[in-house]
């Protein structure tokens, strides 16, 4: 008992739950803990793409049942007449296709968690059949009289205000009694665009992960990024950053690179003049997608002008001029570097080195880009911008693989 109990507190110390350090996320982070150690039931509320699966998973490994399955189920995703096969098993011959016995999500489930996700799109039936088997603790198979215990924990999520519902009468008052024991509500990402930055470093190491490139953001992508109104919240991001990994492979993403959606409307390439910068957010995550790619030093330590490009915020509120210098650069850590020129006596040279041929020839194809995005494509234009020939140019659009609209003509 005493080891049980150890391994569990052992398990609430390791940072858990959402990334994030705004105050929205520290909050919810602490319920996880509080509720973790308990067998209440939880309902999690939320925007859809907000996380509300991820909470629940981090409340099932920091419970005593972390050992047993977690078991997810779309409650909305799944046909009404299905449902209940799915959810409590079938026997042999119990409706047209029903050929061999099949355990349900209930039984799959046993001594863990069932998370139950969209349930104010369950229906009515569905719910009464539900809710006796929150109040009992027994199923029947589809096609069976036989009872069946069920020892599980019943974590539920929805989008939908079921407060209203209960007043339209599509969802069932003593249902959402019986799953309301413990309410967690998950911010939306709008409402916590400071946490943006560390978000993108997560989903950048996840791809680097994946065998893709690691995104590198301009500040002025990061301003559009934190103007954004993320309908889609913390899901959104996830998928634009695997875009802009695959689209821009590793160069930095400039304004132009990102989806109309994402620029204002205002924006003309001509206004696209910015700063290089590289988002590397706080080392100090609560939930380590995977292990740090890279070495502490491999930047220079950013000035107060480039600390918000970093954090999201003036200063991280963690970081302390104690703090040793190889945590300070791995957790603000930018390279900043102007469109035009800078001074040979204004370049840092990072503790741990650079590649060099790699990082003039992303600042290189940047440029690049820029100029034809400024000249509509015309390559003869873009070659003036830069002060290149045209033909040196077009060599180097091949190099990189862009194209320009008057590329295959001759001089």
């Amino acid at each position: 008992m005493a080891t049980a109990e150890s391994e569990l507190r052992a398990a609430l110390a390791t940072p858990t739950g959402p990334t994030g350090e705004s105050v929205a996320i520290r909050q919810v982070r602490a319920l996880i803990e509080q509720v973790a150690v308990h067998d209440s039931s939880v309902l999690i509320l939320g925007e859809s793409g907000t996380g509300k699966e991820v909470v629940a998973r981090a409340i099932h490994n920091a419970s005593p049942r972390r050992h047993r399955p977690f078991v997810a189920v779309n409650c909305g995703a799944i046909p009404a007449d299905l449902l209940e096969s799915e959810l409590f098993g079938h026997e042999k011959g119990a409706f047209t296709g029903a050929v061999a016995t099949r355990k349900g999500r209930f039984e799959l489930a046993d001594g863990g968690t069932l998370f139950l996700d969209e349930i104010g799109d369950m229906s009515l039936p569905m719910q009464v059949k539900l809710l006796r088997v929150l109040q009992e603790r027994v199923f029947e198979r589809v096609g069976s009289a036989l009872q069946y215990r069920c020892n599980v924990r019943i974590i539920a999520a929805t989008h939908r205000n079921l407060e209203e519902a209960i007043r339209q009468g599509t969802f069932r008052e003593d249902l959402f009694y019986r799953l309301n024991v413990f309410p967690i509500e998950m911010p939306s990402l709008r409402s916590r665009k400071e946490d943006l930055p560390i978000l993108i470093r997560d989903f950048s190491e996840m791809n680097v992960a994946a065998g893709r490139a690691r995104v590198l953001l301009t500040e002025g992508a990061m301003e559009c990024l934190s103007r954004y109104n993320w309908p889609g919240n913390v899901r959104e991001l996830g998928n634009l950053v695997e875009r802009l990994s695959i689209l821009c492979g590793g160069r930095p993403v400039g304004v132009a690179d990102l989806p109309p959606r994402y620029r204002p409307a205002d924006w003309t390439p001509s206004a696209d003049s910015e700063q290089i910068a590289r988002v590397l957010m706080p080392a100090a995550r609560p939930v380590p997608i995977a292990p740090a790619g890279g070495q502490a030093g491999t930047g220079p330590e950013p000035g107060p002008a480039c600390a918000a490009v970093a954090c999201g915020s003036p200063a991280a509120p963690h970081a302390t001029q104690a703090d040793d210098e190889q945590t300070r650069i791995a957790e603000r850590e930018v390279l900043l570097m102007l469109e035009d020129p800078v001074p040979a006596s204004g370049m840092i040279l990072p503790p741990g080195g650079i590649d060099l041929r790699a990082h003039v020839a992303a600042i290189e194809e940047s440029l690049i880009r820029q100029a034809l995005e400024r000249s509509n494509g015309v390559v003869a234009q873009a070659a003036r911008l830069l002060g290149l020939r045209r033909t040196t140019l077009v060599e180097k659009l091949r190099k990189f693989g862009i194209t320009g609209t008057d590329e295959a003509t001759t001089d």
